[in-house]
């Protein structure tokens, strides 16, 4: 994501690249294609409210950018209320052809497995959350760090055909979006409270995946919890986190009110596939299946991807990179996307964005400052680069926290809705503003 984003800001600018690209010579356990900015996980951008959330805003600073990922995530987009989803496949495809068919880029098939000679000249490091284990190393010896790292999870997918309708439901939670097809987006299985906590007794009964003794001290990102973790952290934690049963009325049974729901998510255009939503899980293969036919409707569910989890290597950003996003020991290598520390598709492509200009405009003569901290883009930009403390560094989304605060209206304080707008509103003036440089 953040790679093919940043060559496509490169050569937008008339400044040629060579894009190094392992796959298909070195594969990873996750990826199953040898596309650019192949989707591994969800096939949701979350959010895609510029006005009230702050992943929607950065939707739109990408756009405003001339985001080739958020050009291909519309042009593919999928019914998801709210939120932005997209046709992983075919969204992938055309992020691929369009960047292979620019006279100004070349790709070259092949790992790297060390930093690149310093006659590379500029260089941006975007290996993602599966960086190999030698470019790792690497790094580290490069920069005396001890290695960083966190794991992350892998929700599965089903087969539409295969769940049950006459359980299962079409509806986005409070019925949001402008389309009819936006407000049936979802599918919801709902759970009465003995289903639910027997489905909780299997679920922390299950076999779960292993670790090898140097991974056994990695924590767990808490945006991308297995579920089997959260429903260790308490019996009700599912039912308040992705299982929460609020803002839905099943047609099957009207005047009863579930205990739980368990929301799936349309996977491809054709509808043929659904993730379900929340589920990052690091059970067994063998164990996943008996233990998800428990969700009424999904009894005979069949799996076109089963859950999974794995490492995810990121540095510390906050000691090793300076404001242009440049390794502070080696300013000819810049670093983007999940392996600075941001978390999501979308921060990470929106790192590539930024040291994808930067990169640019060195290359032309100048220094392109990073934008404001009032911006999402350079909220998070902020953060990485030393907004955050070094000693407990941790991948992060963007959020408005990560924002200057918002000064209270005369006579009182603004209520969250009016707060946000606040944000947005200041946010994108002063995106209008950088673009310009």
């Amino acid at each position: 994501m953040a790679g093919s984003e940043a060559a496509w800001q490169c050569i937008s600018a008339g400044i040629p690249v060579v894009l190094h690209e392992m796959r298909p010579t070195t594969g990873t356990f996750a990826h199953q294609t040898d596309g650019l900015a192949e989707l591994v996980c969800s096939n949701s951008f979350r959010s895609d409210d510029d006005e009230a959330n702050a992943v929607g805003l950065l939707h739109w600073e990408m756009r405003a950018a001339g985001s080739i990922i958020m050009e291909m995530a519309d042009r593919h987009k999928l019914p998801a209320g709210s939120a932005l989803a997209v046709d992983r496949e075919p969204f992938s495809a055309s992020v691929t052809e369009q960047l292979l068919s620019h006279p100004l880029l070349t790709i070259e098939r092949g790992e790297i497995t060390g930093l690149p000679p310093e006659d590379w000249g500029q260089t941006i490091i975007a290996t993602g959350p599966l960086t190999t284990q030698t470019l790792a190393e690497s790094i580290l010896q490069a920069t005396g760090q001890s290695g960083l790292a966190f794991f992350d999870a892998i929700a599965p997918i089903v087969y539409t055909d295969s769940i049950d309708m006459d359980k299962a439901w079409f509806q986005s939670r409070y019925d949001k979006g402008e389309t009819e097809e936006e407000r049936t987006a979802y599918l919801n299985c709902p759970m009465d409270k003995d289903t639910y906590e027997a489905f909780i007794d299997a679920l922390l009964a299950a076999g779960k995946t292993e670790f090898k003794d140097w991974e056994k001290d990695t924590p767990y990102f808490d945006g991308c919890l297995p579920i089997e973790v959260m429903a260790e952290r308490g019996r009700e934690t599912l039912r308040w986190g992705p299982m929460k049963p609020v803002g839905l009325t099943n047609p099957h049974q009207p005047d009863i009110k579930a205990h739980a729901v368990v929301q799936l998510r349309r996977d491809n255009a054709l509808g043929t596939l659904y993730n379900i939503v929340g589920f990052q899980t690091k059970m067994k293969y063998s164990e996943q299946t008996e233990v998800f036919s428990m969700i009424p409707g999904l009894e005979n569910a069949r799996f076109a991807r089963l859950g999974g989890i794995h490492r995810n290597t990121f540095i510390n950003s906050p000691e090793l990179l300076d404001e242009q996003m440049r390794l502070k020991g080696r300013p000819d290598i810049r670093f983007a996307g999940q392996i600075t520390g941001v978390e999501g598709y979308v921060e990470s492509a929106a790192m590539g964005l930024l040291a994808g200009r930067m990169a640019a405009a060195q290359a032309q003569g100048h220094d392109l400052p990073a934008p404001k901290n009032t911006t999402a883009m350079g909220a998070l930009v902020t953060h990485i680069t030393g907004g955050a403390a070094a000693k407990t560094f941790q991948p992060m989304n963007v959020n408005f926290g990560l924002f200057p605060p918002i000064e209270d209206v005369k006579g009182g304080r603004r209520n969250r809705k009016t707060r946000y707008k606040a944000y947005t509103d200041r946010a994108k003036a002063d995106w209008a503003d950088w673009l310009k440089h």
